[in-house]
């Protein structure tokens, strides 16, 4: 318990799935967790499931200026912010010859946009504070394979896999005490993933109804995330810095 006593968390996304299993986990570890989603219901409900004082904003990751102001109401009612998990995210099952546009749009007005709107303005707020400080960009598997049915997810979750690494050089070299670092999970039972199977997209199945162990096949928990985000969190993972955090099972490095 308290391996991040006191840190004030922001995740993106936290009504549901792997957002909610990360302000859980943080929140159990003393972390002061504000949780911002669309999702207004999941939002509160999540507060209320992680305790320890956590808050529900609403909040459209796409818009410029509500970033500015989630981040001065969490100033203003936490007094900084140490962590900021940039989580929120949505899939669409199509290949390239089938996107639209404006679905094209709008997966990286959620993912694209909305981590570059979280890393500069979280930055902006974090270099103010003299503690440790770490951002955690959730990417995914798909940023480094060939899935035909995720294509505009998979080219979001490869431009927030680049973003990490220039925002870390760039806090590096300017002095701030802010690691980035980026988690790339595979299959996870959420229902984001189940949505995406029933679409036809391809992703692992369950093995045994779900709970085969390592190093057996299968969907991951989003606990199996949620503690990596902690781990990222902490202090425990101060050398850590740029780097790219496969959450998958050794899935894409299967002969």
């Amino acid at each position: 318990m308290g391996r991040i006593e006191g840190k004030v968390c922001l995740i993106t996304g936290g009504g549901a799935g792997l957002g909610r299993a990360d302000a859980i986990r943080l929140a159990e570890e003393g972390g002061k967790v504000v949780i911002t989603d669309v999702n207004v219901a999941g939002g509160e409900e999540t507060a209320q499931m992680a305790g320890n004082d956590a808050i529900f904003i609403k909040h459209d990751v796409t818009d410029e200026d509500a970033w500015q102001k989630v981040l001065a109401q969490t100033a203003s009612h936490f007094g900084k912010l140490n962590v900021l998990v940039n989580n929120a995210g949505i899939v669409v099952v199509k290949t390239v010859e089938s996107t639209t546009t404006e679905e094209w749009r709008r997966v990286h007005a959620i993912m694209t946009d909305g981590v570059f709107f979280g890393l500069k303005y979280g930055i902006g707020l974090m270099k103010e504070n003299e503690d440790r400080n770490s951002i955690i960009n959730v990417s995914s598997t798909a940023a480094f394979l060939g899935y035909p049915p995720f294509f505009a997810y998979a080219a979001a979750k490869g431009a927030v896999r680049s973003m990490t690494k220039s925002a870390a050089i760039h806090c590096q070299q300017s002095g701030y005490r802010i690691r980035v670092n980026s988690i790339h999970p595979g299959g996870i039972a959420t229902a984001m993933v189940r949505q995406a199977q029933a679409e036809g997209g391809t992703t692992p199945k369950p093995a045994d109804g779900g709970n085969a162990a390592p190093p057996g096949p299968g969907l991951g928990d989003p606990e199996d995330v949620a503690n990596t985000v902690l781990f990222l969190a902490s202090d425990e993972s101060k050398f850590i810095n740029g780097a790219e955090m496969l959450i998958d099972n050794g899935t894409i490095i299967q002969p």
